[in-house]
């Protein structure tokens, strides 16, 4: 309510006060930077001429939220941004009644308003619903899925399209706006051609006007193609807006509020804005690490995961031309920015479309290329039909490339990887990986392109070591630690086996206690030999997972091999996350919390010894 009291400098002025604030801040808490910079004045524009909480803003994906956070009374929290117990760093309803619906996926904004919308038409109730959505997330089908809808049937509500892919010059701004309103006609083209024809006779000072002129082209072709498609579906078109005009804004948005059915509002903006590093590199200010990270395997520390599979796949690819890698809108992420340098033809980014990626894959396949798909864990949920019907039931050899599969921390309940092994695992013909290393990743990713069918390899966030070289055969274990007289056996997948090598070592040492580990590395299909002799060995079985319990690993052995279990008369124990959502917060605050770590699990692990739950 106080920013409605500004004039336009105190506007300005309160804009740079929290650019300030959030580069001061997000440095030392990490989190979402650069977006949250480019979107400070439309922010601040949204809530002068809305009413919170009783007018409703969703964001799409919602990292670019943290302005609002801070303008609706979470200021003094950001000094916990996205720790254990702290600011969120999305929307989150249970957070603030300001946070009209919980987001963390892309492309979702515009389907979560119509339904806000029609649900304000039947109660009659009478509300702004705004979706606020940018440039990459309108890539996904679910986007067009919505805007169909809402055009064919003229629910009102707002949609505003932020655009901060294409940077523009500051003195273009009102130039923008006016040429937004061409289309695509014969004295455009012909304009054009005449002063590139002109262009060219101007030596240097062509070439300089030539690259002013750049982006406005650009928007104005942006501009011609989409008000035509906007207004064709039956959806009002505004655009475009500069989204650093606060008075520009705050006009359109007033006008908005006065139309019948569905507009859309189409606003450029600077990723970054305010800080000229994140300004030069938006990507890599887009998601930065904490200055003081608590996590012993910290990114800034050594090759992660990604990087290195990345790594793997040009040198796979450099000798197998039948190789190409797919991803969606996760490039730098995924660590393949050296294989798009490499192998251009052979590199398909398609946006934020996780169907179309899987589908075109099983295509690839089909025709005897080895595609392999780069997708975070939690992303790959949104692909669970295209999985299922168009790779797996066809047995098509797809190597998915599961990175941030397990717990991720900080990004929280909307991105932890807690899913993939309960949604892969009932799936018929799938093979499901876990490298607890750097050379059983490279060694997983080689039996992954001679392989026959769909390959799954899921590996975390953090830090790859660097061990011993790899003996790995699919479904065949590693037994790690093995003592003849242990009073239990340990079976973990992936970089949990650090985690169960450690918890065997403080049993022995803390109460003399000896625990076999067993790595499973093949979690579908898992070596039942060696599972079977394990329980017949110790009658005492811990599976520890880096995913949720239900339909996890443990679940699956204990589904396979129930009448082992219960012949040998032998204990069987599921360690994983519980079933529930698992809150933000660093990766070592979190297993502390859910005792997943080394110390909590050998104090829980020998308590159940003596309880005499296990036999010994």
């Amino acid at each position: 309510d106080d920013i409605k009291k500004l004039d336009l400098a105190e506007f300005y002025a309160l804009a740079e006060e929290i650019r300030q604030f959030l580069i001061d801040n997000v440095m030392v808490t990490g989190g979402h930077l650069a977006s949250n910079l480019g979107v400070v004045e439309l922010t601040l524009a949204l809530h002068k001429v809305f009413n919170l909480p009783q007018d409703k803003i969703i964001y799409d994906v919602g990292h670019q939220a943290y302005v609002h956070k801070m303008l609706t009374g979470r200021l003094n929290s950001f000094k916990t941004l996205r720790q254990l117990g702290g600011l969120s760093g999305f929307p989150k309803i249970r957070e603030s009644e300001y946070d009209s619906f919980g987001t963390g996926h892309a492309s979702t904004s515009i389907s979560a308003a119509v339904g806000m919308a029609r649900a304000r038409d039947i109660l009659g109730e009478d509300y702004n619903v705004i979706a606020l959505i940018g440039d990459g997330a309108m890539t996904g089908g679910m986007t067009f899925e919505a805007l169909n809808d809402v055009g064919l049937n003229k629910t009102k509500l707002i949609i505003v399209l932020n655009d901060n892919e294409m940077s523009i010059e500051k003195n273009v701004g009102g130039l923008s706006a006016y040429l937004s309103k061409l289309r695509v006609t014969a004295k455009y083209r012909k304009t054009k051609d005449a002063v590139q024809g002109a262009l060219l006779n101007k030596g240097k000072m062509g070439d300089a006007l030539s690259k002013f002129l750049k982006s406005t082209k650009e928007r104005i072709k942006f501009a011609t193609i989409a008000a035509p498609y906007f207004e064709a579906i039956g959806i009002t078109y505004i655009g475009i807006i500069d989204g650093h005009d606060i008075n520009q804004l705050t006009e359109i948005f007033e006008s908005a509020k006065s139309m019948n059915g569905p507009v859309l509002i189409h606003t450029f903006t600077k990723k970054g804005l305010g800080y000229a590093d994140a300004e030069k590199s938006p990507e890599k200010y887009h998601g930065v690490s904490c200055a003081l990270k608590d996590e012993p395997n910290s990114q800034n520390a050594s090759e992660s995961f990604s990087n290195l599979s990345g790594s793997i796949l040009t040198k796979l690819a450099g000798t197998n031309k039948n190789i190409t890698a797919i991803t969606a809108a996760m490039m730098s992420g995924c660590g393949l920015t050296s294989f798009a340098r490499e192998f251009p033809k052979r590199f398909f980014d398609v946006g934020i479309a996780e169907p179309h990626a899987v589908t075109m894959a099983a295509g690839m396949a089909s025709r005897g290329v080895v595609p392999f798909v780069y997708m975070y864990s939690t992303f790959l949920q949104r692909a669970y039909d295209q999985i299922l019907h168009d790779v797996c039931l066809q047995n098509l050899h797809v190597v998915f490339m599961i990175d941030r599969a397990g717990l991720v921390g900080e990004d929280g309940e909307t991105h932890q990887g807690l899913f993939d092994i309960s949604f892969l695992n009932h799936i018929p013909n799938v093979t499901l990986l876990a490298p607890n290393n750097a050379s059983e990743l490279e060694a997983m990713m080689e039996y992954a392109y001679s392989a026959n069918g769909p390959v799954f390899i899921r590996y975390p966030k953090h830090n790859v070591n660097f061990g011993e070289n790899s003996d790995f055969c699919v479904s065949k274990a590693k037994v790690l630690v093995e003592a003849q007289n242990s009073a239990c056996t340990i079976i973990c997948e992936g970089t949990m086996a650090d985690v169960a090598v450690h918890t065997a070592k403080i049993l022995e040492q803390r109460y003399g206690v000896y625990a076999d580990v067993i790595n499973i590395r093949t979690i579908k299909p898992f070596d039942r030999e060696a599972v079977i002799l394990a329980i017949k060995k110790t009658k005492c079985i811990f599976t520890l997972e880096d995913n949720q319990i239900y339909g996890g690993m443990g679940s699956l052995i204990l589904t396979e091999l129930n009448d082992e279990i219960s012949k040998n008369n032998a204990s069987f124990n599921i360690l994983g996350f519980p079933d529930e959502f698992i809150q933000h917060g660093s990766r070592t605050a979190v297993f502390e919390l859910y005792k997943l770590d080394a110390d909590n699990l050998a104090n829980h692990i020998y308590e159940r010894i003596q309880t005499n739950e296990c036999k010994t």
